[in-house]
């Protein structure tokens, strides 16, 4: 059974950068598209990011968001830079095997969450 754990969230100021981990376990890393999601609060959960062999980027995040996928380490990392209040969410990631979608529907596996606040 696949096993997603998010971390590296918080509290920065906007401008500042973040780097959110997803540490996969339960299955062959290598077979598996990563995605992140977040949700707003009053919001729904809307994509931002995937990665399997290439990435894809959500319009409000591309040119600041980077995505890195750590095959030794099974995991995958996203670098938030220029953060703006507007990031503020829970973010998740989500696992799926083969490639990679932008919709939510199509991960069949989803960690925790973790919570970014950006304060202006």
């Amino acid at each position: 059974q696949v096993h997603l754990v998010e971390s590296g969230g918080g509290l920065v100021q906007a401008g500042g950068s973040l780097r959110l981990s997803c540490a996969f376990s339960g299955d062959t890393f290598d077979h598996y598209a990563i995605g992140w999601f977040r949700q707003a609060p009053g919001k729904q959960r809307e994509f931002v990011a995937t990665i399997y062999w290439g990435t894809y980027f959500a319009n409000s995040v591309k040119g600041r968001f980077r995505l890195s996928r750590e095959s030794d380490k099974n995991a995958v990392d996203l670098q938030m830079n220029d953060l703006k209040p507007e990031d503020t969410a829970v973010y998740y990631c989500a696992a799926r095997r083969a490639a990679y979608s932008v919709h939510e529907h199509a991960y069949n596996y989803w960690g925790q969450g973790t919570q970014v606040t950006v304060s202006s």
